[in-house]
């Protein structure tokens, strides 16, 4: 992993909102490990809204409905979907310390989730951060083909609603490459960040 890291003993919710406005994120080295440490990469993930790329099989997909779409109904049921294992992902990095952090965001209102619904049943979802009209996506997980994607066009589409500027996802995959997420230096990603975090916070 790319990127310079410190260890902190006790991280607030308002250090981490800090945290976040100069390009920092916490992370943990699996969910077993109570420490957490600063990360600030040198080439960033940004996902720019006006360029955002869906597939025609994944747009096929949305318009057959497959999920009721919610948001900030369950957030610590999704912050605990994306903290279990999953085919390809023995462990995670999400440990109890971040989801009390992430939880107390959310309660003051800088943290979000977009879930995927069948019925009463939570089958995908995403979670992450709100600062300015800056998104920083955190974590997702499935257990229904495509949930997760659709959570992401769906996030996509809110932030474009709302004015949002960035669209941080901290790293780039694959994954989130076909999606049109791009590489960017530290020094573009500073100037991209300053920007949204000089707007007012705006509504999720």
């Amino acid at each position: 992993m790319k990127g310079s890291r410190s260890r902190e003993p006790e991280i607030t919710p308002d250090m981490l909102l800090r945290a976040y406005s100069i390009g920092l994120f916490p992370m943990a080295d699996s969910a077993d490990d109570p420490e957490l440490f600063w990360v600030e990469p040198e080439i960033r993930g940004v996902i720019p809204l006006d360029s955002f790329h869906v597939s025609r099989s994944l747009a096929k997909a949305i318009r057959k409905r497959p999920f009721e779409i919610r948001y900030d109904t369950a957030f610590d049921a999704v912050v605990a979907g994306c903290a279990r294992p999953a085919p390809g992902r023995p462990t995670t990095w999400i440990n109890t310390s971040i989801r009390s952090l992430y939880a107390a965001l959310h309660r003051m209102g800088h943290a979000h989730s977009v879930e995927a619904w069948q019925g009463e049943s939570l089958v995908g979802g995403l979670y992450g951060v709100s600062l300015g009209a800056a998104f920083f996506g955190e974590s997702m997980f499935s257990v229904r083909k495509d949930a997760s994607k659709i959570c992401l066009v769906h996030l996509v589409e809110r932030l474009r609603a709302r004015g949002f500027e960035l669209l941080d996802t901290q790293f780039t995959t694959e994954h989130l490459k076909s999606f049109g997420a791009i590489d960017v230096p530290k020094a573009e990603y500073d100037l991209l960040l300053a920007r949204a975090i000089a707007s007012p916070n705006l509504e999720f």
